[in-house]
């Protein structure tokens, strides 16, 4: 059985085979990548292709080779070239270049990673074989556009700031694009025969789209790090809560700054981690071990703040002068595999306070690591996390709750231990990679049976 994949970004695999720079982002991918490749060495059942936009793909060599592909161990990689600075427009080009992969590789059946991405829609079209088509379900840019703006105050969502204007980004333009990949969104699910999904919400949701689609269930599998270790309240930084990212309105980062004054009343020395890209200030990395930058603080630009601060940067900033919170907020920066692991590890408490999610891998790697947590009742989540067994599930953009949670972690260590055993549990069984394997071929074995019945 021949599988292409189909991906958004390049991966690790590739990346270090070829000595290039790579993207963190989409662990899962990662991790599911590994398992297969694993398998591949003994098992002749499946014959694997994966197709990204590469950088190798904007050289004129690569032009001409495109579509031949290079062989990796027993993994065909292709490389295609896309403008990744707009992937909310549709460019026909894309067309050409994947019918050029297809011919090239003659798949039984395309696995699709990501559901908005122009190079995703223009597969669609080309193979043009719903029945031969697996669509995996991450984020939907519909709700994700509904959503987008958080509960942030009018003034907010119409700011513009300096570097909102220059670069056409506003916190409206963002929400824009989101409906637009949205359209593009809608347009693959149609195309797609068949769908890999994980929670109550994108079932329900996707069947909204294509209810003559076959929906197949499917968890997802992390990046293998993080299936080792074990969160240990002694080994814990007291009264400290860590945010995997906070640098668009969606992931909430505002809701647990307003929650921030009622948590110091009762615990003083409460301080919030926040990993990846700072929008409104200094990075500061003392705390993380093996960072790239020997543990110093670093601005991350060589442009003043003023130049490069978003409306949604300058909010947060607001958030935190208001509420005396300069010596409670750390920013990290980008993280790898292993730093992001070390917070975990060091949290008293992970929070998950996005205003929508399908099923964030942070809570995953949270969980995995047995990490107490604390999350918005909101898209998959509930699919999730059981509440107040695995975790503390509290209603969507509500500050108070959010804030009487953390505090009931904290006041009650033992049953913040066993919220996080028992998630430790869950995820285990969720995420094991064998058992998502063989839910994988499985799957494909499905798909290939009925396209010939």
């Amino acid at each position: 059985m021949k599988v292409l994949w189909l991906c958004n970004i390049m991966l690790p695999a590739y990346a270090k085979a070829k000595g290039l720079s790579f993207s963190a982002r989409e662990g899962w991918l990662s991790g599911s990548f590994d398992r297969i490749n694993k398998e591949l060495k003994t098992d002749e059942a499946i014959t694997l292709a994966v197709a990204f936009p590469g950088a190798a793909a904007d050289t004129e060599d690569a032009e001409q080779d495109r579509g031949l592909g290079e062989v990796i161990g027993r993994v065909t990689f292709y490389t295609f070239k896309e403008n990744l600075d707009a992937p909310e427009v549709y460019d026909e080009a894309l067309e050409k270049q994947m019918d050029a992969i297809l011919k090239d590789f003659q798949p039984d059946i395309v696995h699709i990673f990501g559901t908005e991405f122009p190079h995703s829609l223009a597969m669609v079209r080309t193979f043009n074989r719903p029945e031969r088509t697996l669509v995996g379900i991450q984020g939907l840019c519909g709700v994700i556009a509904d959503k987008y703006m958080a509960d942030l105050p009018e003034s907010v969502q119409n700011d513009l700031t300096f570097r909102d204007k220059i670069k056409h980004d506003s916190i409206r333009q963002q929400q824009e694009k989101y409906y637009l990949r949205a359209a593009n969104e809608k347009k693959i699910i149609e195309g797609a025969g068949h769908i890999t999904g994980r929670t109550a919400f994108d079932k329900r949701e996707t069947a909204r789209i294509n209810p003559g689609a076959v929906y197949h269930h499917m968890n997802e599998t992390m990046r293998s790090n993080f299936y080792e270790g074990r969160w240990s309240e002694k080994d814990r930084v007291i009264h400290s809560i860590f945010l995997s990212q906070g640098d668009y309105p969606l992931k909430g980062l505002h809701y647990v700054l307003q929650a921030m004054p009622e948590i110091l009343e009762k615990y003083p020395d409460a301080h919030v981690y926040v990993a990846g890209n700072s929008i409104f200030g200094k990075i500061d990395r003392r705390t993380v071990t093996a960072a790239d930058d020997e543990g110093t603080v670093v601005t991350g630009s060589k442009y003043p703040l003023f130049m490069r601060i978003s409306a949604y940067g300058k909010y947060l900033k607001k958030l935190i002068s208001q509420n005396n919170l300069k010596k409670h907020v750390t920013i990290l920066g980008k993280l790898n595999a292993e730093q992001m692991k070390e917070q975990y590890l060091k949290c008293n408490v992970f929070i998950c306070p996005s205003a929508v999610e399908n099923s964030p891998n942070s809570l995953a790697e949270a969980m995995l690591l047995g990490v107490p947590v604390i999350a918005a009742d909101v898209g998959g989540i509930p699919s999730m996390l059981d509440n107040n067994r695995e975790g503390i599930i509290y209603k969507g953009g509500d500050v108070h709750q959010l804030a009487k949670a953390v505090i009931d972690m904290w006041d009650e260590p033992v049953i913040a231990g066993v919220y996080g055993d028992n998630g430790y549990k869950r995820a285990h069984i969720d995420h094991d990679p064998d058992r998502n394997f063989e839910r994988l071929k499985e799957i494909y074995r499905e798909i290939a049976t009925g396209a010939r019945s």
